[in-house]
């Protein structure tokens, strides 16, 4: 049985309470980062509003398969109903808005088709996430190496808040050894990790954030997700997983529509910047009046909604 990590957070965690009579911002959020980058979010929402993070990385059955390399035992859909639970017991009338960042985002369309007509938001917004569809979910084998070293660089980078040279091409041609020799030049010389930081310790933080991404691979890898109940935003990050991809996949589960804009920062620290911030607030509130689309009309929606 592997370890429980230090400090493991709740997997509800409020950041913002609501004022009476207000409503509440839920994040799905998958770990990686801690929860407390979503702070940034919190205090870019207006007066009134609440935000809690729903943490999927307080989840034994999420997080063991990480540091183990095991298949995981549980479902998206075990998780999302799971979320869902924990969701509508802290806001029975269901969240002012909904949002998925990365994986967080898989798990946070899964639960729009579980919840309850009266409860569903307006929208969901997903931060950079990956549809879990067939063409957009590799077998492990396929996954791109100088794109999992990208990946890793803007993960390291910002766990010191710091921005670190891209694109992937940058890890093209070289060898697994090779390429985190260049991803550990960019890091001592960006004042990211210690001079003295050994291959060795980074390859094991290489493992272990890959260990990650496997895990959501495969989590995503045998999940049927349906078509979205609801109207899809997706806020791609100027820096985003899939350079070049316009959409990241999700158009395939847009049913009832799909809206994409840019957000500042990379795939990370677009939970961080207050520009990103602003923007993913504004995204959260608006209306059909800003060219955002608002909920379907009753009875147009939800076939797959549950009861």
């Amino acid at each position: 049985m592997p370890t429980r990590p230090r400090n493991v957070p709740q997997v509800v965690n409020r950041y913002r309470a609501a004022d009476s009579g207000g409503r509440t911002v839920f994040v799905v959020h998958p770990g990686a980062l801690p929860a407390t980058v979503h702070r940034t979010l919190a205090a870019a929402l207006p007066e009134g509003s609440g935000l809690t993070v729903l943490d999927l990385s307080a989840l034994p059955e999420y997080w063991e398969p990480a540091l183990t390399g095991d298949r995981p035992t549980t479902t998206v859909d075990d998780m999302a109903s799971r979320l869902l639970d924990l969701l509508l017991a802290e806001s029975p009338d269901g969240p002012s808005a909904l949002v998925g960042w990365s994986f967080g985002g898989v798990v946070a369309h899964t639960m729009t088709g579980m919840m309850p007509v009266r409860t569903l938001p307006g929208r969901l917004v997903l931060l950079d996430s990956i549809a879990p569809t067939e063409a957009y979910t590799p077998a492990d084998d396929d996954l791109d190496q100088p794109m999992l070293l990208d990946w890793f660089t803007m993960y390291l980078g910002a766990k010191r808040d710091r921005v670190l040279p891209g694109p992937p091409d940058r890890y093209t041609g070289h060898g697994l050894e090779s390429g985190l020799a260049a991803v550990l030049d960019a890091c001592v010389t960006a004042g990211v990790l210690p001079a003295d930081t050994s291959m060795p310790g980074l390859r094991k933080l290489y493992d272990t954030y890959v260990d990650g991404l496997l895990r959501n691979n495969r989590l995503t890898a045998v999940h049927r997700p349906q078509p979205a109940v609801l109207p899809l935003v997706l806020l791609k990050a100027d820096r985003s997983l899939i350079h070049g991809d316009p959409d990241l996949g999700w158009p395939e589960l847009a049913a009832h529509g799909l809206t994409v804009l840019p957000c500042p920062g990379d795939h990370y620290t677009m939970l961080t910047r207050s520009d990103s911030a602003a923007v993913i607030a504004h995204a959260l509130l608006a209306d059909a009046s800003d060219g955002i689309p608002a909920r379907p009309a009753p009875g147009e929606e939800l076939s797959a909604a549950r009861p």
